[in-house]
């Protein structure tokens, strides 16, 4: 009978609570209790009142709808979010990991098949008792459990842990790789829109001193301008035409760089959005930091090392129960006969029962160097877990420097230009007036040409520090 199996089960379910892993700890952050301080006044000096989805809630709790919300990148997120192959690659790993996970815990529980066989044998006569030919005929049906292993030191248990944090530790993988995904589309969307914006700006310095250098040109077959003009004004000309050219080759390289992102066409872009004003960006920017410790709760990828040292632990477990004996059961209840019709009749039963014990004894040094192995990897996932606090520490402090700065460089770069602008006006009166000479307003255009392409880039430098530290403090995920 298969019955006097099931106390030994049940004594190895309430014995299966025992682990011989080493107690988890998580270890201590090896960062500062607090980010670096924001420098005296810059923050004073670039805050504005905050809208409610970024004012009311932290970075973890705001969803990329509320914090991105320019239509036509929105639906680019989407569409990256269906479409984008990277993800689709962690979801499948998830399912995959999500597998491993079952096919592990189906180790914890016995395994009951039903059997049903048939068996004829030709026994000689000399073999025969009674010195005659024999065909013996037998039939046999019933469940049997094969192999069950009485978890009485944790081993199957410490696997079964094991596969659940590596598949926990995939899923918090793909949460950070949506986060990066979404931070990565918005990044790429806004460098598309600065360097359109730029194009656009060249183009129009380009038309303009195209038109500068036909009127010189008339002037110099009549001769009232020299061939120093005439040659200043094509070297402006042409500098605008190569930069234009420029700009149109690395806007089409990040629209390009935006398809294989969203994964599927995103040449519709250069028809809507444009860059963020310096307010709506001071408000996105604003996301409120908390402390460093904060992260470990935040950041998926944090949350996913630590499932992978998790994992690490519990395989010392498993390595350390491998030097103790290992119990398993085999047993069988059936029914036996010598014809088919007579299989179930009164009297047929049989069963069996088989334990199996196994004690290590002489193994190479195998079971050892296991243990050895599976300390070493945890060691591993102890730093790759240190090393993940650290980056994200660093991430959020950059964005942090960048918040500090960045405004203040763009309110900078912004008198510039408008100095640059200023001065232009003033040298094209001096020159009217035959004050100043047609050099002087040549370099002074070309200095306008480029304070007006570094605003693009500081505002552009603006908006994907915003978009940094959004990411940076763990950006909500739907």
């Amino acid at each position: 009978m298969i019955k006097p199996t099931l106390p030994l089960t049940v004594l190895a379910a309430l014995l299966s609570a025992c682990s011989m892993a080493p107690t988890y700890q998580r270890p201590a952050a090896p960062v500062a209790a607090a980010f670096p301080a924001d420098s005296a006044g810059a923050a004073a000096r670039t805050s504005v009142p905050l809208p409610p989805a970024a004012g009311t809630r932290e970075a973890a709790d705001t969803g990329w709808r509320d914090y991105f919300t320019d239509p036509r990148l929105q639906q680019l997120i989407a569409a990256a979010l269906e479409n984008n192959r990277d993800l689709r690659t962690a979801a499948l790993r998830i399912e995959e990991a999500r597998a491993q996970y079952d096919i592990q815990s189906a180790d914890r529980l016995p395994n009951v098949n039903l059997n049903a066989g048939a068996t004829k044998a030709k026994t000689p006569a000399f073999l025969s008792p009674s010195g005659q030919t024999s065909i013996g005929k037998r039939y046999d049906a019933g469940l049997a459990l094969s192999s069950f292993e009485l978890d009485f030191f944790g081993r199957v248990k410490s696997l079964n842990d094991a596969a659940l944090a590596a598949y926990l530790a995939t899923d918090e993988a793909r949460q950070a790789a949506q986060i990066s995904l979404v931070a990565q589309v918005a990044q790429a969307y806004y460098t598309e829109r600065a360097y359109a914006e730029q194009y656009a700006l060249a183009q129009q310095t380009y038309d303009a001193r195209a038109r500068t250098y036909k009127l010189t040109q008339q002037r110099a077959e009549v001769g009232a301008s020299s061939r120093l003009d005439l040659r200043s004004n094509e070297t402006l000309m042409e500098t605008a035409r190569a930069a234009a050219l420029t700009l149109a080759r690395q806007r089409a390289q990040a629209d390009n760089a935006l398809t294989l992102l969203v994964g599927q066409p995103a040449s519709a872009s250069t028809a809507a959005g444009a860059m963020p004003s310096d307010q709506q960006i001071d408000a996105l920017s604003a996301l409120p930091t908390g402390l460093p410790s904060d992260l470990l709760t935040r950041r998926p990828d944090i949350r996913a090392a630590e499932q992978r040292l998790k994992s690490a632990n519990a395989n010392i477990g498993a390595a350390r129960a491998a030097f103790f004996p290992r119990i398993s059961l085999t047993a069988a209840l059936g029914s036996s006969s010598p014809s088919l019709n007579g299989l179930f009749d009164s009297g047929s039963g049989s069963w069996s029962f088989a334990p199996q014990l196994t004690l290590p004894i002489f193994d190479a040094g195998r079971n050892r160097a296991n243990l050895g192995l599976a300390e070493v990897r945890k060691n591993l996932a102890v730093a790759d877990y240190e090393k993940t606090i650290q980056t994200a520490f660093r991430e959020v402090a950059d964005a942090l420097a960048a918040r500090d700065y960045l405004g203040e460089q763009v309110t900078a770069q912004r008198a510039v230009q408008d100095a640059q602008a200023d001065r232009l006006k003033l040298l094209q009166l001096r020159l009217d007036n035959g004050i100043a000479s047609a050099l002087d307003v040549l370099d002074a255009q070309r200095e306008l040409f480029s304070a007006q392409q570094t605003l693009v880039q500081a505002r552009l430098q603006r908006t994907t520090s915003a978009i940094d530290l959004y990411r940076a403090l763990g950006g909500g995920l739907k």
